[in-house]
Parts: structure tokens; C-alpha cells; sequence
């Protein structure tokens, strides 16, 4: 498969290209982009956590774990990453390990269950 067009351009104009995929409901086709992105850039959340976002909603729900898990083992405090980790694993039927990752994910937005 010729992959020029998703690796064309600069960071900046592919991470836009991303978005516009994203936005257009073409999962893969952002994930495509995405994933040159975060090989070039692997330090920044923004860029992997759109590309497990990506992955999420196109139903490759082992690739957005991954994602999600190298994010909140750099940063346990990222919520949105806490929040999709763990739905991501419901998804996929594992509800207890999905349970302390939307705990955390709750907490950390403020919203605290009487439980």
C-alpha cells in the first residue's frame, strides 16, 4: 500500500490532515496518519491519544490500549486517557480492570462516588 499521502507534509500540516480524517468519521485513514506522527513525535500525548481515539472508534480496541497505556503510564493523571482506557476494556469485556481506570478517571474530573 503507498503510504505518501499520509506521510506527506509537515508534522504540523499531518496532524491537521489527522484531524480532518478524524472529523470526516475516517477512522482509519486519521489512524494512518497518525501513527508516522507519533513515531516522529512519541513524546507528545496529543498526536497518541487522537490516534487511540482513532483506533477506539474503529474497533482495533487492542491498538488503542496500547496507546492509551504508554499515556497514562507517562502521565497517571491524564483523565481522558484514564476515561478511554477503560472503556476500552469494556469494551473488550474486561469490566473489572476497566472499573479502576474510570475510578481514577472520575476522580480525577472531580466527580466522587458514594460507594
Amino acid at each position: 500500500m503507498d503510504t505518501t499521502y499520509y506521510d506527506h507534509g509537515t508534522p504540523a500540516e499531518r496532524w491537521e490532515r489527522a484531524g480532518m480524517f478524524f472529523d470526516a468519521k475516517d477512522y482509519a485513514a486519521a489512524a494512518r496518519v497518525l501513527t508516522g506522527l507519533v513515531e516522529e513525535v512519541p513524546e507528545q500525548t496529543g498526536p497518541r491519544l487522537l490516534l487511540a481515539r482513532a483506533y477506539y472508534h474503529s474497533a482495533q480496541l487492542r491498538r488503542a490500549e496500547t496507546e492509551l497505556r504508554v499515556i497514562v503510564e507517562r502521565d497517571p493523571v491524564e483523565h481522558y486517557a484514564r476515561l478511554m482506557l477503560g472503556r476500552t476494556l469494556q469494551r473488550q469485556g474486561r469490566h473489572e480492570e476497566a472499573a479502576s481506570h474510570l475510578r481514577i478517571a472520575s476522580a480525577l474530573a472531580g466527580r466522587f462516588d458514594d460507594e
